[in-house]
């Protein structure tokens, strides 16, 4: 599955403070492997907390980097935390998950200046840049013994606690190399901090022993080729799939959205009928300037939560209205525990480095490095 594992949980918030009966909470096809990261990446910060001593750094409320906000872990998912522990051990214990290169360094909280947001000209700013996506090519055309590479440049920003005392911190910045087939049933992952200096697979069925069908949250790059390219069948779409998911039908939907920019490579006319279909949502607005992960400057397209506090931008080239990338940044009210995020936080920030077709699994393109 082209599941994006790099989707994060809100800074400091838990998502479903009242747990539903787990009958309620079948895990959705393809997630399977979705969770076995993430409890990997739990597990390996347990370990290194324990290895602290008394003074035990813990992250509090992380905005999990392999978790959409929407997903319900059913009890399913945590029965394979006795079995994963288990494995993980014995590769923690072989110098795997702690060897060179796999841990991301932390520093000072990133913090930018909260630019001015403008709901005028949105709609015009949106078919401008979806004309953009129209004419630049998109996805080539991918056999079914290629994969589907993307690059990105990333961080993310959350409350460390050493001992009593909790502190805002964020991930240095780092590189993440995702590799997909087609088919999405074969795939591969690397990321420091989140995956050994090797990565780890993102192939497997579900917990059910099935083979997880692609969807709207878990795409495929076939998968994306049946979406309708029609806005209005397409936000359709959206709402529907997505109804009841995170905190509201409109900011689901422009996080939808999001994901689909941000982790695959859609068809030039796919990705011309998102931005078409974005401008449909309401409070959807401009904001002037915008800085992306690598450090690119743009306009950003984007929609405030208002529960949260938090505004979720996309990134554009100013010139060529090329996605470079997206972040959410808390601009209003305080967030996280003992409210350490104060409006002007990064609370995570991604750019898109590379985007390619390549023959081969953890072949990285030469613009990647």
């Amino acid at each position: 599955m082209n599941a994006d594992l790099s989707r994060r949980h809100p800074a400091g918030r838990e998502e479903n403070p009242l747990p539903l009966p787990f009958a309620e909470r079948e895990l959705p096809a393809g997630r399977h492997q979705f969770h076995k990261e993430r409890l990997m990446a739990q597990i390996h910060e347990d370990l290194r907390a324990a290895d602290a001593g008394p003074a035990t750094v813990r992250r509090t409320r992380v905005r999990n980097p392999f978790l959409r906000s929407a997903v319900l872990v059913p009890a399913g998912a945590f029965a394979l935390a006795g079995a994963l522990a288990a494995g993980f051990l014995t590769y923690v214990d072989g110098g795997g998950a702690d060897g060179t290169g796999s841990t991301v360094a932390t520093g000072p909280a990133m913090t930018t200046r909260i630019g001015t947001a403008d709901a005028k000209g949105t709609p015009q700013l949106l078919d401008r840049i979806s004309l953009a996506a129209a004419t630049s090519g998109g996805a080539p055309e991918v056999r079914a013994d290629q994969f589907i590479y993307i690059g990105s440049k990333t961080a993310t920003t959350y409350v460390k606690t050493v001992g009593d005392k909790s502190t805002l911190v964020s991930q240095e910045l780092h590189m993440r190399h995702q590799w997909n087939s087609p088919d999405g049933l074969d795939g591969w992952l690397i990321e420091p901090g989140n995956t050994g200096p090797k990565g780890v697979t993102l192939a497997g069925k579900n917990e059910k022993g099935e083979t997880p069908t692609p969807y709207l949250n878990a795409p495929s790059h076939n998968y994306l080729a049946t979406l309708p390219t029609d806005p209005d069948v397409l936000l359709k779409k959206i709402y529907e799939e997505t109804r009841g998911m995170g905190r509201g039908p409109d900011q689901e939907a422009f996080t939808t959205i999001g994901d689909l920019l941000r982790g695959t490579y859609p068809s030039a006319e796919l990705a011309a009928a998102l931005y078409k279909t974005a401008a449909k949502i309401p409070g959807v607005v401009t904001v002037e300037d915008a800085v992306d992960a690598a450090g690119r400057h743009g306009i950003a397209v984007a929609r405030l939560e208002e529960e949260t506090g938090q505004r979720e931008e996309w990134i554009f080239d100013r010139q060529t209205l090329a996605f470079l990338g997206e972040r959410v940044v808390q601009v209003q009210g305080e967030a996280g525990e003992e409210g350490l995020i104060k409006p002007g936080t990064v609370v995570s920030t991604s750019a898109v480095v590379s985007r390619a077709v390549v023959d081969r699994m953890k072949e990285i393109p030469g613009s990647a490095g």
